[in-house]
């Protein structure tokens, strides 16, 4: 198993689209309005998962590989 797919069963289900949208760049309004979320609900999911998977910002979701 790989050291992020380890990590990602860690995420709940709305943590893992959220993480995986962001990774691909989009926007927390982009994200909100794909997943019907409120912009501040994405980031309180992005600010959840980023421990989770050992990051400290978005620009560092790139470098995971999310088993896409």
């Amino acid at each position: 198993m790989s050291r992020s797919g380890g990590l990602l069963d860690r995420l709940t289900p709305q943590e893992r689209q959220v993480v995986r949208l962001a990774a691909a760049g989009l926007s927390n309004r982009q994200i909100g309005a794909r997943l019907f979320l409120s912009p501040r609900t994405v980031g309180h999911h992005l600010y959840k998962a980023f421990p989770k998977l050992g990051v400290a910002s978005r620009a560092q979701l790139g470098d995971l590989d999310l088993g896409e």
